[in-house]
């Protein structure tokens, strides 16, 4: 997950003026043709925001469309940051200051009452939907509302990467990034361009921003979470500051010119559809939680978009539009860009509310259908917040509102307005009443947190007499989650090889979360099963506990990692190699909203097709006919779902015994206790 995009920060209509757009005397010609008119608007910009937040939002309907679809949150922070930039700029060519107090305002005026309306209106909701969808909402408001998200998030531990809780308002890290910007760099930009050079400002501004990008790349850490380097200010700041260096360097006639596309002769020509091409195959290619995302792959992907925003601005006097300028300034285009702000608040919390009262799974034919109600319902609420919210506070103001709504009431009768001042108390005292009674804990989380209680108990009530122990080979003992006591004996190197279908006694269980939250439906289905499993571990935890129980290891294995993280192919490997080929082995695929999917199942599937003793159970085709078995982080079965965990496990057991040994093997259909 992931992800997201930021607002617009220019004028939404075509026909409303960017405040201090005049061009200045001896402006370059670019300048001059951007600003053909007195007033005019940038031209094209729409149209990129267009790009960046229909990524955005086929990346959050199904990671897997397109993986790197989150960059799109990129090419918004460059946009911004040469919008905001330019506007201080010009303002101060204009009359030599920078009115903070106006500035910040106009940014209040522009982002607060849309976001206002999509908290509330999505709270209300998402509370008749499902109480799962509100777990920390408190947390949650108090960060949308002070543009804090992001800082609130990483004090409270949480994780973009790995939830067992849908967030309903976890794209609003990013407007808390752009907030902050806002607040603090009209400071720094008037002294720039009070005691700084053209030449200097590019400096500073381009010096910011690969400053964040190495501070980016040394923070994170390989195998560890990133929400730290994702969500922070610090080290997400490249796309803001190249967006400021171009209109730094855009604001100088001498700058400008040698920047413009149109005067670099061929390499201009290339330049448009090399930068494209990087965008989009950043966007198709560059996963989340790949490395390369982190060390250099999100500036790439800026500066990808600094190149697409120069091509906007590049319009000479006589010149006919260039492709891209036809592209980007095509109607349908500018239309989704002027509402892209709103489509952006709107389109989490539209998925999670669909996505739960509606529960799919990626690869069926109600998922596409669930997912284009998204788009559709998403579409229909930006429409109606940028016409009846966003429009008339950016052109009236807060008090122009307020006047004209206290006008238009007093048009309506007493009762009328007893009526609407009774709905309006009602769903404010409804909205306090949700947020103070909202769970602290998923449903997920209270789950898997009994269940390795559990399991701990389990383990140190029991010993091994034969000297496997019960404690944990990955954890402390406090957080083992072995549930019984191991009775087989120890399975000495170089055993024959036995593929009868194994009772629990014969059966040990090495996992993640998946494992731990299915615990008591495998032990259901495998009495005396012994498990070593987690949350959080990874196929690295893995090996170092099968490692640790050598020969101890029963002759039967189940395998279950990959939520996080995915699938590390050697490390798998690497496990297999150390079980050996006289073993029967269960490897269980992933189900999840994750863009790695495909390629995790794929490579646990290429590693038991060449091992004879070792079989997939395919959980992520069990689970895709019944997808309301599954909790609300669409990733951790429920307590039915669990059953059917455990089913698709015993059936892979099943069926790799009836390969080897030519007998079928009968499983009894046991009730749900």
């Amino acid at each position: 997950m992931t992800t997201s995009a930021t607002p617009r920060v220019a004028r939404t209509a075509p026909a409303q003026p960017i405040r201090g757009s005049h061009p200045r005397p001896g402006a370059s010609p670019s300048s001059r043709t951007n600003s053909r008119r007195s007033g005019e608007r940038i031209e094209g910009l729409d149209g990129i925001r267009a790009l960046a937040i229909v990524a955005v939002l086929v990346f959050h309907l199904n990671a897997a469309w397109l993986p790197g679809g989150y960059l799109g949150v990129d090419v918004f922070f460059v946009v911004s940051g040469f919008l905001i930039t330019t506007l201080l700029v010009r303002e101060h060519e204009r009359t030599g200051r920078i009115a903070f107090r106006e500035f910040w305002v106009r940014r209040a005026r522009r982002l607060l009452p849309a976001l206002f309306v999509t908290v509330m209106v999505s709270t209300l909701i998402a509370r008749l939907v499902s109480g799962e969808l509100l777990v920390h909402i408190g947390r949650q408001i108090v960060g949308a509302l002070t543009f804090s998200t992001n800082w609130v998030e990483i004090s409270a531990g949480s994780s973009y990467f790995e939830q067992t809780a849908p967030q309903l308002f976890m794209n609003f890290w990013s407007l808390a990034v752009e907030e902050q910007f806002y607040l603090l760099w009209p400071g720094l930009t008037l002294l720039l361009v009070t005691v700084a050079a053209a030449r200097t400002r590019v400096a500073v501004a381009l010096a910011l921003a690969v400053g964040s990008a190495l501070l980016m790349a040394v923070l994170v850490e390989r195998g560890a979470d990133a929400t730290r380097v994702y969500y922070g200010t610090d080290t997400h700041l490249m796309g803001l500051m190249i967006g400021a260096a171009l209109a730094f360097a855009w604001a100088s006639p001498a700058l400008a010119k040698r920047l413009r596309p149109s005067g670099l002769g061929a390499t201009g020509r290339w330049a448009v559809p090399g930068a494209l091409l990087i965008l989009l195959t950043g966007f198709r290619f560059l996963d989340e939680t790949d490395a390369a995302t982190f060390r250099g792959g999100i500036l790439l992907a800026s500066a990808a978009s600094g190149v697409l925003v120069l091509a906007v601005l590049d319009r000479p006097a006589g010149r006919a539009p260039t492709v891209w300028q036809r592209l980007t300034g095509h109607p349908l285009a500018v239309w989704i860009g002027v509402r892209s702000y709103s489509i952006y608040l709107w389109h989490w919390p539209v998925i999670l509310v669909v996505g739960r009262d509606n529960p799919s799974a990626p690869g069926t034919t109600s998922h596409l259908l669930t997912r284009a109600w998204c788009v559709l319902v998403t579409i229909a609420l930006a429409d109606l917040t940028h016409r009846f919210v966003e429009t008339p506070f950016r052109r009236s103001g807060f008090r122009g509102v307020l006047r004209s709504v206290g006008a238009f009431l007093l048009s309506w009768s007493r009762r009328t307005r007893q009526v609407v001042a009774g709905g309006v108390l009602t769903a404010t005292v409804a909205l306090s009443i949700v947020v103070l009674t909202a769970p602290d804990q998923s449903e997920t989380a209270r789950m898997l947190e009994a269940n390795e209680k559990a399991a701990a108990a389990s383990a140190a009530r029991t010993a091994d007499p034969a000297g496997g122990g019960t404690q944990p080979t990955t954890a402390p003992p406090a957080k083992a989650t072995r549930a019984a006591p191991p009775v087989s004996a120890p399975r000495p190197s170089g055993a024959t090889a036995e593929f009868t279908m194994p009772t629990g006694k014969e059966i040990d269980g090495y996992g993640d979360s998946m494992m731990v939250g299915s615990l008591h439906a495998l032990d259901y289905y495998f009495p005396g099963i012994r498990l070593d499993a987690r949350s959080n571990l990874r196929w690295s935890d893995g090996l170092a506990a099968v490692e640790s129980r050598g020969d101890r290891t029963r002759r039967a294995v189940v395998l279950a990692f990959g939520t996080n993280a995915g699938v590390d192919r050697e490390a798998v490997v690497d496990v297999l190699d150390a079980l050996g080929p006289d073993r029967m082995v269960v490897l269980v695929n992933l189900m999840g909203p994750f863009a790695r999917i495909e390629a995790d199942n794929a490579a646990l599937a290429a590693a038991a097709e060449s091992r004879a003793n070792v079989i997939v159970a395919d959980w992520a085709g069990a689970v895709r006919n019944h997808p309301e078995q599954l909790q609300a982080d669409r990733i951790h079965p429920s307590l039915e779902g669990s059953h059917l965990f455990a089913k698709t496990v015993r059936q892979a057991l099943a069926t790799l015994s009836e390969r080897h040994t030519g007998n079928a093997v009968v499983l009894k259909d046991l009730p749900m206790p």
